[in-house]
């Protein structure tokens, strides 16, 4: 079963399937350590590793597992990051969010803003109950993400990830349908 991957808009930002195109700005946002301090996984160091990530985009829409969605400004075209609802279950009617923008663009509310449209969507088209996210507990500003959209903090689990030797603890999150307020014209 495949699940397209949609095309969504906001005012300022447009959410879209990845292109081929989207590999050198995908890897420069992936190879930048800041930007990556609290992911799961190192600074990408092999360009390589944008095309990959590209085809596990293809290979979820075609499992029907998921959708990942480039984010970009609609001012000027500027790809700044990407989200995606993954790990699909439909029985479950629960996904995993996600989500990554460049530091440049960090504290104007782009990730505030996709996330909710995103969860528009998760919510009306696939139906969910349930999302999840993980944040490292020593990003607040995800954190705070989530929590200005409902996301209540269910719990801690600790030493979650070690990428390259920096042990750290993770924050699960959730929202549920009930609890979920989207905000009218956005």
């Amino acid at each position: 079963m495949t699940l397209p991957t949609p095309e969504l808009h906001t005012v300022r930002l447009r959410l879209r399937p990845f292109t081929d195109a989207d590999a050198a700005p995908l890897y420069s946002l992936h190879s930048d350590p800041r930007v990556l301090r609290y992911w799961d996984s190192p600074p990408w160091t092999d360009p390589a590793r944008a095309q990959r990530f590209l085809a596990t985009c293809r290979r979820i829409e075609e499992e029907g597992t998921g959708a990942r969605l480039a984010v970009e400004r609609v001012s000027d075209g500027a790809f700044i990051g990407w989200c995606g609802l993954v790990d699909w279950n439909p029985d479950f009617r629960s996904a995993v969010l996600c989500y990554v923008f460049d530091r440049e663009v960090w504290g104007h509310g782009y990730a505030t803003e996709t996330v909710h449209d995103l969860l528009r969507w998760g919510f009306d088209t696939l139906d969910l109950n349930r999302v999840r996210a993980d944040v490292d507990t020593r990003n607040g500003a995800s954190a705070r993400v989530l929590e200005k959209l409902g996301f209540v903090r269910e719990g801690t689990l600790r030493e979650d990830c070690i990428v390259d030797g920096d042990v750290s603890d993770s924050w699960v999150y959730g929202l549920l349908r009930r609890e979920w307020r989207p905000v009218e014209g956005s």
